[in-house]
Order: C-alpha cells, then structure tokens, then sequence
C-alpha cells in the first residue's frame, strides 16, 4: 500500500500570510491536525498544527498574571507560527515507510507530494483507521479489483486480519504476481500471496 492509497485529497492548504485565527478555523470545521503551508508557486514551505495554533493563544487568567510577567505576544499568522522547512514523502512512498517517519519524527501528520506540489496529507489518524477495517470489507475490495483486471468467478480471496489468500482458478504465474500487487494496494491489507488451486488442491 502506497501514501496515495489512503492519503486526504485534495488537501486544505494556507500560506504563510494567513492568519492564525483563520488555520485555527479550517482545523476545527474539518477536524484536522494540521495544514501544510504553501508559497505563491504552490511549493511546500512549511506546516502548521493544532499545536503550533494553541501556543500562546490564550489569554492568562488575570489572576495570575503576576507568574507570567514574561508571556509573549501572540503569533498573527501562520508564518510567525509554522515548522519550516517541512519533511513531506512522494505518492509512492510505501506506508509502512510513512508509519516510521511519523513515528521517528514524532508528527501526526506528513504532507504528500508531488515533485513540489503538495497533493494530500496522511494522518497517524489515517493509518489506525486502515488498520481498524474489517476482513470483509478488504475481502471486497481485492475481489472487486481482481474482477476488474481477470475476470468474475476465477479468484477465491480469504482475508485474515488484513493478510490475504489468494487462489487462482489459472496456472498463470504474471497474473498472480499482477493479483499480489493489486491486493496490496487496497488499503487495510497488511501482506498478500497468491496460489494455483490445482495445487492447493494437492496439500
């Protein structure tokens, strides 16, 4: 399964320019956690979150005003507030690469790229969610795949907490290799194999 597989598009961006109020609105009415930030030529430059936006926003409670003397002002705009530069991963980045980034990197959140342009955003949110789906809704989605590029009535598909079985009704080793591949790609499927079933027949 590749970043392109499950990653939010098109994705909400903002540019330096915008204000914090307004990344702090986009956030909530979307139920983000954070927006990447690009420059006049559509090239990623930076990213901003959920924290990034809370830090130093709220007013101290006046009765305690005297442990804070030194609170600074509040940051106007997301320029003032951002992470820059910004690690972003390609369409093609395969998942299991973007889980370890985010998690090395400690973010929640990882821009997806094309060349430059930024074309979706993947969330550890994202990933759990892949992860949580059900044997029969991935058992599905390979079949409705593998009809497409072989054909109804030739696959049997058995889905085992995200690892897929697949039998071939042909003894066609490019085709099982094409299925293997297929599968793969539907997100929620951990790892594939693909038999013949005049083999299978044979165990």
């Amino acid at each position: 399964m590749r970043a392109r597989d499950l990653m939010t598009a098109p994705v909400i961006t903002v540019q330096p320019w915008t204000s914090a109020k307004e990344a702090a609105e986009l956030l909530s009415m979307h139920g983000f956690t954070a927006l990447p930030v690009i420059d006049d030529d559509d090239h990623l430059i930076g990213i901003v979150t959920e924290a990034d936006l809370i830090r130093g926003r709220i007013p101290v409670d006046p009765r305690h005003a005297h442990e804070h003397r030194d609170h600074p002002a509040a940051a106007n705009t997301v320029g003032d507030l951002m992470t820059s530069p910004v690690t972003a991963m390609s369409t093609g980045t395969d998942v299991s690469d973007l889980c370890q980034a985010l998690v090395d990197a400690r973010i929640r959140a990882m821009p997806i790229v094309d060349g430059s342009a930024v074309v979706g955003i993947v969330t550890r949110g994202d990933i759990v969610r892949v992860l949580a789906r059900e044997d029969t809704e991935i058992a599905r989605d390979v079949k409705h795949r593998l009809e497409i590029y072989g054909g109804g009535g030739r696959w049997k598909i058995d889905v085992r907490d995200g690892y897929v079985h697949i039998v071939d009704q042909y003894n066609d080793d490019t085709d099982r290799h094409v299925a293997q591949l297929l599968a793969l790609a539907v997100p929620g499927v951990v790892a594939a194999d693909t038999a013949y079933a005049g083999e299978e027949q044979h165990r």
